[in-house]
């Protein structure tokens, strides 16, 4: 039955991954804690793992569509790996209801802020003939990068719920090259948030190969779809499930545990 559960919210993950460049990640975590019994410790790592080869193989079509900008993608990872770190450390400082109360806000700003995202567009950077103003979109690019890398050491996000608005709402991204920057960002702040959390940690391999597995096929499935589909609707009904799951977890954090 938990490899069942797995398998469901793999393909759950990857769809909305493939979808929205984001996102789907933040569910990760409580289907494994709630879902399938995981304690965080456990759950972190493998959320990782998870949503870092989901995203990659996401990113894979919007690499081949010239749909991802490098140079700020870059940025965003040179800022946020060094940031991953410093979250995970943090994490381990702190007891296990606490990292669920805190992961339960971030989920409340992530409903909030797709909610929010009412299609304008920022203006630091730009994708058009005229290149990218560097010198406005660098400064903006290394505090957002900042910020989801140490998310995603803390909680083990993707932080695509951040990116995206970072990358439309503050730089100017057009969405179809902020959904793969996105990806990419996401991939290298997997990678650095999972090597932070290996010590001392025991992966389950068969939960976490369910889990990668169909989130591999829904991420790529949903790439694909991507462009056919209403993804202001589809956020603003996610935005829903995610306050939803963010008021079951701080209900068992703060009455249950």
């Amino acid at each position: 039955m938990t490899l069942v559960l797995a398998l469901g919210f793999g393909a759950v993950i990857g769809v909305l991954l493939g979808l929205l460049g984001g996102g789907g990640s933040i569910l990760a975590v409580p289907a494994l804690v709630f879902g399938l019994g995981l304690s965080m410790a456990q759950a972190v790592p493998i959320s990782l793992i998870v949503v870092g080869v989901a995203s990659a193989v996401g990113a894979l079509p919007r690499v081949r569509a010239h749909q991802v900008e490098w140079r700020l993608a870059g940025i965003f990872a040179a800022t946020g790996i060094p940031a991953t770190f410093a979250g995970s450390a943090v994490g381990r400082l702190l007891p296990e209801r606490a990292l669920l109360i805190g992961f339960a806000v971030v989920m409340v700003v992530a409903g909030a802020r797709m909610l929010g995202d009412r299609g304008d567009t920022g203006t630091a950077c730009s994708t058009g003939s005229s290149g990218i103003n560097w010198r406005r979109c660098v400064p903006r690019s290394i505090s957002a990068g900042l910020a989801v890398g140490f998310l995603t050491g803390l909680f083990g996000v993707g932080g695509g719920f951040l990116i995206i608005p970072a990358l439309v709402l503050m730089l100017g991204i057009e969405m179809p090259v902020a959904v793969g920057t996105s990806l990419v960002i996401i991939v290298a702040n997997s990678a650095a948030g999972l090597i932070s959390h290996l010590s001392g940690t025991s992966i389950d391999w068969s939960i976490t190969a369910a889990f990668a597995g169909t989130a591999i096929v829904g991420s790529l499935v949903a790439g694909q779809f991507g462009t056919r589909v209403d993804t202001d609707r589809l956020q603003r009904w996610f935005a829903y499930l995610v306050f939803a799951v963010a008021a079951y977890v701080l209900v068992d954090a703060i009455f249950l545990r």
